[in-house]
């Protein structure tokens, strides 16, 4: 009988004792809030990196279209490699801890009228980072839109983006291989796609290729 009631009285402690209960409510909800916190570092860090890439295509096409701006000679100046080079590295820096250089291209090109013919041509293209990534719209040989195709604009949207008589638009691709910080556990492992476009801004010559380059870093593949 002593036995029974000190079982009752055993078990009427143990329903009536609170000791512990947050800390299992805890225990259980840890896993959820974890989950939820994680999942929103990795929105935000993908929506950082989503803005950084189309930072990068404005800005390059931005100072693509300022080559030559501050050139004090009567002679209308040639875009160089040199040029090319120097905004090409501005876009590096500004991708700068994204490991852009193997994850990311950059694939800037020069859409203007051709005045002989009247067509949208590419007259040169001009690429940077180790992503396996062509241009959408063509190159600056066998694709030019004087070459294969007709080109009758740059862009993915529904207005095309072409180029005046006279002027020239400088038009930028960028591809960036997004790794999440947590794998693809919350947001899958894809590739981003920006563009931006400036018209020139500068007097510059037309009609012809890069100067001081022999087509070594052009980056003509077929699309």
């Amino acid at each position: 009988m002593l036995s029974s009631t000190r079982t009752r009285t055993l078990a009427r402690k143990l329903l009536y004792d609170t000791k512990g209960v947050a800390f299992v409510e805890f225990a259980l909800a840890a896993p959820l809030m974890l989950s939820v916190a994680c999942y929103g570092i990795e929105l935000a860090y993908f929506t950082a990196v989503d803005m950084k890439m189309s930072e990068v295509a404005l800005s390059l096409a931005d100072n693509a279209s300022r080559i030559g701006q501050t050139d004090n000679v009567n002679v209308t100046p040639t875009v160089n490699e040199t040029d090319i080079k120097e905004v090409m590295r501005g876009a590096q820096e500004q991708a700068a801890g994204y490991n852009f250089q193997a994850q990311g291209k950059v694939i800037l090109t020069s859409l203007e009228h051709d005045t002989a013919t009247g067509k949208q041509t590419i007259r040169w293209q001009r690429c940077f980072g180790n992503l396996a990534r062509q241009s959408g719209y063509g190159n600056d040989t066998d694709l030019n839109g004087l070459n294969g195709p007709i080109i009758t604009g740059l862009g993915s949207g529904p207005t095309k983006i072409t180029a005046a008589a006279n002027s020239a638009v400088m038009f930028v691709e960028v591809y960036y291989t997004y790794k999440g910080l947590f794998g693809d556990l919350f947001v899958s492992n894809r590739t981003l796609k920006k563009e931006g476009a400036f018209l020139i801004r500068d007097s510059r010559r037309l009609g012809v290729d890069v100067s001081g380059g022999d087509g070594t870093h052009s980056c003509a593949t077929a699309v």
